[in-house]
């Protein structure tokens, strides 16, 4: 390639550590989005002078908006290149969350917060690309591993920050706080990401070409598999996430500051579940090590549920039957994330928008279901739970089939492109 200074190449050489380290906070930012402002929402409500609905409504747009971004940037990214696409991303994000934050109404906060997640959908997906680009093997898994960690316990951990925010200002000082994070990363996406797809491995043909990749993604039975156990994973993470603070609070009398402590405890069986993971991949199959994720969770809740049936509802069980659910899914999720841009390979991009795409809608989906009937109880989360949990274990039984071993890269080699 020429010596030309561009968009895609006008950037120092970087370590792998900052690399990882850049791509972890893009992975963290969007999640934390999602939710981290949860703890205001009666502020919100009582500022707009609106329903409680329509400021629910605002996650669901956000959860959407990252739905509809993955499975747009990431196929997007395939033809034009990675680096662009993350700088524009991060600085759109950032401008939105000022919309967010100065937000005059309940209906411009909403179609900015739909516009922050397609933003923010781009350092979800493009970040899985580039590892893909630069990393095969056990080494992609480890990467992958730590990427998917930071998006599991984001989510979790983030309305534990937004409620310490909201103990010192309004609820628009968490998007303040967003903004700034977005603008931090746009500049060490510009200072430490170099593009990682060069011109001759980009795909061409336009939206055509893009729609032709997925949809033959798409036609692949394991793929669609592996997407399934993945995103009905993430929806059952999402119930709990949203049906937790009434069983724990209201149901079971705990503060918020100890809610916030059953929150974070849970989010670090999380972190432990994916570290072991790091430390097993190479050494244990991939998909060996997802039917154990997806056991433990199905386990998990399944005892749980058992047990409400009977009438043992304690505090002590239902959180121990709930760290099962996380632990669980720090194995679950960077397994299949890593078989699935495995299997998808020829197009990196476009799987990984898929896979982002399963992720979210089935989250936004899985969302409100805990309270459908009326209030959120212990059982009817860990009904909903427990059935995104056995929805991924047929998916994975009758679809991926992991005895045939599929994503298994033989290969342990580091490959770098050069931007």
């Amino acid at each position: 390639m020429g010596h030309v200074v561009s968009i895609d190449s006008a950037t120092p050489r970087t370590g792998t550590g900052r690399l990882v380290v850049v791509l972890g906070g893009l992975s963290a930012v969007s999640p934390f989005a999602t939710d981290m402002y949860a703890p205001g929402f009666p502020q919100i409500v009582t500022s707009f002078g609106t329903t409680g609905t329509a400021v629910q409504l605002s996650l669901t747009a956000c959860l959407v908006g990252l739905a509809v971004g993955q499975v747009v940037l990431g196929p997007v990214s395939d033809a034009m290149g990675r680096r662009r696409l993350l700088l524009a991303g991060s600085g759109m994000f950032t401008v939105l969350s000022l919309v967010c934050a100065l937000a005059p109404s309940i209906a411009v906060f909403d179609v900015a917060r739909l516009l922050q997640g397609i933003s923010g959908g781009a350092g979800l997906v493009i970040g899985r690309a580039v590892v893909s680009d630069r990393f095969t093997g056990a080494q992609a898994a480890r990467r992958l591993s730590t990427l998917s960690v930071i998006g599991m316990t984001a989510p979790v951990l983030a309305p534990v920050v937004g409620g310490f925010i909201l103990g010192v200002g309004s609820w628009r000082l968490v998007f303040v706080a967003l903004a700034v994070t977005g603008l931090l990363l746009l500049i060490a996406v510009w200072a430490w990401v170099p593009e990682s797809l060069p011109a001759e491995r980009r795909r061409s043909g336009g939206l055509r070409a893009v729609l032709a990749a997925m949809g033959g993604l798409l036609r692949r039975r394991e793929l669609v598999g592996y997407l399934l156990v993945m995103g009905c994973g993430l929806a059952a993470l999402f119930a709990y996430i949203t049906g937790s603070p009434f069983v724990f609070q209201d149901g079971y009398g705990l503060s918020p500051s100890a809610y916030g402590l059953v929150f974070a405890t849970n989010a670090v069986g999380t972190v432990v579940a994916g570290a072991i993971f790091g430390r097993l991949a190479g050494r244990v199959r991939l998909n060996s090590l997802l039917v154990i994720g997806v056991v433990i969770t199905v386990a998990s809740m399944s005892t749980q549920v058992i047990l409400l049936a009977i009438g043992i509802s304690t505090f002590p069980v239902t959180w121990a039957c709930l760290f099962g659910l996380t632990f669980g899914f720090g194995l679950l999720l960077p397994a299949s994330t890593t078989i699935i841009l495995a299997v998808g390979g020829d197009a990196p991009g476009a799987a990984s928008g898929l896979l982002g795409g399963a992720q979210f809608t089935l989250g936004a989906a899985a969302a409100p279901l805990p309270g459908v009937l009326g209030n959120t109880t212990a059982l009817s989360m860990a009904v909903v739970v427990l059935g995104f949990g056995l929805l991924a274990a047929v998916a994975l039984t009758t679809l991926a089939r992991p005895w045939q071993g599929h994503g298994e890269a033989a290969p342990m080699l580091i490959t770098q492109s050069t931007g």
